[in-house]
């Protein structure tokens, strides 16, 4: 018997370590304990499956549990981990089963943040965090033949299951704690995005600080806010998730200032023969020079196959994220990638930042409208942090501009980028171009 890994949580993040590694060792004993029902699933496109727009969730299934079986790899199920023991290295379950290990990956992943007020524990109460949340949040709705839902949190959750409701035929009411959707955006950007929320019927309620969640008069649930009261079938809390590094801080294992299990280069948490990957552990940001955690299932899945690797005898480094992230929003493409503003001065940078607005293609064939944000160190000219919204081209311009942060490109050479051209895509000086020249004059 070859050497044993044992991996905690099947998601993005073990499923990859797991079939990289007995890829490149195929001698090692591998078994992954998955608390729920599911392995190796995507989790982004869930609000897709709730809204009826992916109608069967087997579509996200990347991998089942008799795939990995079939190449050698142990899948065990409803197996919640209630301890890890080192000195006789072993991971316990709560039925009571041991499960001896010589490598150890912690793939915990995150845990929702469920605000401390009345009535969260409720049925009708949900947080949206796997594909078994996306299915019981689905069954509610269609039993109760759901007419409106009541969203806490105005981020892209929350944004995103508002698309897939109305997709569904269900009227939502957001309440967020900020003025407009989407803080991390400049507000000439998330403007854009109120206005096609409420263009789709989104009731879209700013400055409003959730209280307690009763039962409703006339629907089954009524949320109290500073702003008056809201009923809906169903309330949906996405003020975001955690990383869940509890065992991994049970075993003494080092967590960084993002509360995330700190791990190096090649996926090695502090401890001897113990790796980490996906949402529960931090990432390096290239711009920032910070470890930090971004929970992305491609992020996810990219650390999980170094940490495979590297397990397997075939070393390999994750060199790290710029930070790029993008979600759809009816009719808006938003993406966002490096450093706001705030991120830059706490990153120790005198940021500047300009927002130019154009077409994502040739004029001459009609408009279609993009705002792009450049934000850049003023001493320096170096490219820091992008973020674009519009209704076509958003986030191939995100990814060119991620490419340019990873490269530390200033300014001036954003300004002149070698950029594919026809007149369907862009203007012969698209965007960025001259996003970046503007910038650069004012530096």
């Amino acid at each position: 018997m070859g050497k044993r890994l044992v991996i905690i949580g099947g998601g993005a993040g073990g499923g990859s370590t797991a079939a990289e590694a007995k890829r490149n060792d195929p001698s090692l004993d591998v078994t992954i304990l998955q608390m729920g029902r599911f392995v190796s699933y995507a989790s982004c496109p869930t609000p897709y499956y709730i809204g009826d727009m992916i109608k069967d969730a087997n579509q996200l299934i990347a991998r089942t549990p008799e795939k990995f079986r079939d190449g050698g790899i142990d899948v065990q199920l409803d197996a919640e981990v209630v301890n890890i023991h080192t000195k006789e290295p072993s991971v316990e379950v709560k039925d009571g089963r041991r499960f001896p290990y010589d490598v150890l990956v912690m793939a915990t992943g995150t845990a929702a943040v469920v605000p401390n007020m009345p009535g969260v524990h409720l049925p009708g109460v949900f947080s949206l965090r796997n594909l078994e949340d996306a299915i019981h949040i689905k069954t509610w709705l269609r039993g109760k033949n759901a007419k409106r839902v009541v969203v806490i949190g105005g981020g892209f959750i929350g944004l995103e299951m508002s698309e897939a409701l109305y997709a569904a035929g269900v009227k939502t009411t957001i309440i967020h704690k900020d003025p407009l959707p989407a803080n991390r955006w400049d507000r000439a950007l998330s403007s854009m995005m109120l206005e096609d929320l409420q263009a789709h019927g989104v009731d879209f309620v700013g400055n409003a600080a959730a209280q307690a969640i009763e039962e409703g008069t006339n629907a089954p649930l009524r949320v109290k806010t500073d702003k008056g009261e809201y009923e809906g079938d169903l309330v949906l809390l996405a003020i975001g998730v955690r990383p869940d590094s509890r065992l991994a801080q049970s075993i003494g294992l080092k967590v960084g200032s993002s509360g995330a299990i700190a791990v190096n280069f090649a996926q090695q948490a502090s401890m001897e023969n113990v790796y980490a990957a996906g949402d529960c552990c931090e990432s390096f940001h290239r711009v920032s020079r910070r470890w930090v955690n971004i929970p992305l299932g491609d992020i996810a899945n990219k650390q999980g196959r170094v940490a495979g690797r590297n397990i397997g005898g075939k070393p390999l480094t994750f060199d790290g994220i710029v930070g790029a992230q993008s979600f759809r929003l009816f009719n808006l493409e938003c993406a966002a990638t490096g450093l706001s503003e705030k991120d830059a001065v706490a990153a120790g940078f005198s940021p500047v930042s300009n927002i130019t607005w154009g077409s994502a293609m040739a004029p001459a064939l009609g408009m279609r409208k993009i705002g792009l944000k450049l934000t850049a160190d003023k001493s320096s000219g170096r490219l820091l942090g992008a973020q674009a919204v519009g209704v076509a081209g958003a986030v191939g311009r995100i990814n060119a501009l991620s490419v340019a942060l990873w490269a530390e490109m200033n300014l001036d050479q954003v300004g002149y980028l070698d950029l594919a051209y026809a007149p369907p895509f862009s203007p012969a000086w698209d965007i960025i171009h001259n996003a970046a020249q503007a910038l650069g004059r004012s530096l």
